[in-house]
């Protein structure tokens, strides 16, 4: 990997996996950033040559050699299960984190855009559905009822269907697509 790999190449390999979803936001993001759509292909490629080679650094090692050091770092305790949350702020997106869920194996298993823990979802309109890319994973469970989560269906994304009330008493039932964590796109379920 070049030595001028950082946050905002990171953001660009994100990106990558998000302009199958959402071509315009990425062609906006892309080019407020100030890079071309040949810069992002070759960003991506070092990307994965990095991720690939045996010298390079595994689970958060990896993400700190690229990010820097992390915003904040809990642990999170499910039964006898601890892991460790860790976070960076990215440019792009200042009202999330990227986090990385490291397990007790030192391996990385989760790693995605969450809401800051300071901020909170923007509302929905009643009976619409939630924009692409402002609304997290775990948003889904604070703004619809009978969210249910599939399994990915690629590494970098994930699935959801929720009910959006529908106004005569009942609900819409909704698919959510989600890349790095962040909505791209919903459609019927």
């Amino acid at each position: 990997m070049t030595g001028t790999f950082g946050v905002e190449e990171f953001q660009l390999v994100l990106l990558r996996r998000m302009a199958d979803f959402q071509p315009v936001l990425v062609e906006h993001a892309r080019g407020g950033m100030g890079f071309s759509v040949g810069d992002m292909r070759q960003v991506n490629a070092d990307w994965q040559r990095f991720v690939r080679s045996r010298s390079a650094p595994r689970g958060v090692a990896r993400l700190r050699a690229v990010l820097g050091p992390q915003e904040s770092v809990r642990e999170q305790r499910s039964g006898d299960l601890v892991c460790r949350l860790h976070h960076w702020v990215l440019p792009l997106w200042p009202e999330l984190r990227f986090e990385a869920v490291e397990g007790p194996d030192r391996g990385v298993w989760q790693e995605w855009l969450v809401r800051a823990p300071e901020t909170s979802p923007p509302p929905v309109a009643p009976g619409a559905d939630p924009a692409p890319w402002a609304y997290v994973v775990s948003d889904l469970e604070r703004l619809f009822p009978e969210v249910r989560h599939l399994p990915e269906d690629a590494p970098s994304r994930w699935i959801s269907r929720f009910g959006v009330p529908d106004g005569q008493g009942g609900l819409r039932h909704r698919r959510a697509c989600f890349v790095h964590g962040l909505l791209q796109d919903v459609t019927d379920a």
